[in-house]
């Protein structure tokens, strides 16, 4: 087992990760009955695809001995109904100069990022806009 969940109510979830025992609530966003005082479930979709990208990003860059230390990333997501559900994903990183890449090196990388896990596991009609910004 990867994940505990305990359904705690008032449209809220406790989430503990079973090997670290690092814990995480959601709650219903406010446009859909909650209160929005912590990651929706589908925040967290939103999530898991910007830090699976920088991850893997991460992953590869170590290897070639680039540090990407400091990489911001801003996430919005964009709802639609019938059925109400993820449409949109925009996810922007901004890779600090200090990782010192080339060009050539950025293009690996940005394809890297781009095909991570979480990227090629969401529904093909999930738009997911992804930009690279490199300060």
């Amino acid at each position: 087992m990867t994940v505990s969940i305990v359904y705690t109510g008032n449209l809220r979830c406790a989430c503990t990760h079973v090997q670290s025992g690092t814990v995480i609530e959601t709650d219903a966003p406010t446009d859909n009955k909650g209160k929005g005082e912590r990651f929706s479930p589908t925040d967290t979709v939103c999530v898991a695809l910007a830090t699976c990208i920088v991850t893997t990003m991460g992953i590869k860059a170590n290897a070639m001995n680039i540090d990407l230390s400091g990489t911001t990333i801003a996430v919005t997501k964009h709802m639609i109904p019938d059925p109400r559900r993820i449409g949109q994903i925009d996810v922007f990183l901004e890779i600090p100069p200090s990782a010192h890449v080339s060009e050539k090196d950025r293009q690996l990388l940005q394809k890297v990022g781009d095909s991570c896990p979480v990227a090629r596991s969401l529904h093909p009609d999930l738009k997911q806009n992804i930009q690279y910004t490199w300060l």
